[in-house]
């Protein structure tokens, strides 16, 4: 197949206000050319509106008929995101006749990882049917949904992009792609057959939340609380101590499952220390389960801009952290090129997911095509 162009969506849990929109030209299995993109921010109102559903979906927790609130929110981020996407398309000089797909992630609200006892479950909000009305051209949707129906995780995804990623850059094996969202997941290639992918533990969720508990802004901007305090060493000490951490992968959290409350009864600079120490040490604890150690991690999300996460990757995970925009990629787009290039993957029938990135009982189709 030749390389078309597509463009990916991706709204993190973090819920930072906004939408962040690529354009990528690939035929799902190489990079062609990286498109325009952009953050694109949502209003005030919807971000609100998320706000509260993230709420009453833990309160539901996969019990009992959805909240009503899903509906609403579902409709006003699938317009409000294919606005975004035609903002994009047309600022880059092309038009939606240009664009062979959309993939749509939507709005993860909640997931639950499989159990010895149950299948998980994993909700994301996003209409696309709508939004391929909307366009007029096909979006692939709902990519999650499939493999956690079939015993998988569902989570991370992003594994085959990375891949792809590091096929031009690195194949030894020394380097992973680590990306910190409000969840933190990794990826690893041995250069040959072998891909590795899991959450490795929080990113910026519970920091994020500790800074709007104490009222002290949106995120710990320049890393600049954590940096001024001491970090809590016999509190992290036990916080390592979680099950997770050393569990053996596949494996994937929710965006709660880890919580601001791990720096409950210390001060403000003390507790964004600990919990930044946190973040790095259980990336460091991640590396520790791989087949081979890598020397190198090239660092993409929102967490790559926090100086005092990154140093800490360094000593104590014990590991070369590098922004991902030192290799010429696009630091803050790369999840939304994940979901360009994955909706090529579901156009073109290959697979998403496979059973040492999701632990899916074999390599997996998933998402749907709509339009």
């Amino acid at each position: 197949m030749e390389p078309i162009w597509a463009v990916g969506l991706m709204t993190g849990t973090v819920l930072d206000g906004n939408i962040d929109v690529a354009l990528l030209n690939t035929d799902g299995e190489a990079i062609d050319t990286f498109g325009a993109y952009t953050l694109a921010p949502y209003p005030p109102e919807i971000r609100s509106l998320l706000e509260e559903t993230l709420q009453q979906a833990r309160a539901w927790n996969f019990e009992g008929p959805e909240p009503a609130i899903f509906s609403k929110a579902e409709e006003a981020l699938t317009r409000a995101q294919s606005q975004a996407v035609k903002d994009l398309v047309t600022s880059a000089g092309l038009t939606m006749a240009d664009i062979g797909i959309v993939g749509f992630h939507g709005q993860s609200v909640l997931h639950r990882a499989p159990t010895r006892e149950r299948i998980g479950a994993t909700r994301q909000l996003g209409d696309g049917e709508l939004m391929a009305s909307i366009l007029g051209t096909k979006v692939a949707y709902d990519f999650r949904t499939a493999d956690v129906r079939a015993g998988g995780q569902g989570a991370p995804l992003a594994a085959a992009y990375h891949a792809a990623l590091l096929r031009s850059l690195d194949t030894s094996g020394d380097t992973a792609v680590l990306n910190l969202g409000g969840v933190a997941n990794i990826t690893w290639w041995d250069g040959k057959d072998l891909v590795i992918a899991f959450d490795t533990g929080p990113a910026n969720a519970p920091l994020n939340d500790f800074m709007k508990m104490r009222g002290l802004g949106e995120m710990d901007r320049d890393g600049a609380l954590g940096a001024s305090g001491k970090v809590d060493e016999e509190r992290l000490a036990k916080l390592l101590e979680h099950p997770y951490l050393t569990a053996p992968y596949p494996k994937s959290l929710d965006r709660f499952d880890f919580t601001a409350a791990m720096a409950e009864g210390l001060d403000d600079a003390t507790g964004a220390a600990t919990l930044s120490a946190f973040t790095a040490s259980a990336v460091g604890k991640a590396l520790d389960l791989l087949p081979h150690r890598p020397k190198r991690l090239i660092v993409s999300g929102g967490g790559r801009r926090n100086p005092t996460i990154m140093a800490m990757l360094e000593s104590r995970a014990g590991v070369t952290a590098v922004s991902a925009d030192q290799f010429g990629w696009r630091g803050d787009a790369v999840e939304a090129e994940c979901f360009a290039f994955l909706a090529v993957r579901v156009l073109r029938g290959l697979p998403i997911s496979f059973p040492t990135t999701t632990g899916a009982p074999s390599p997996l189709q998933g998402g749907r095509l709509a339009g």
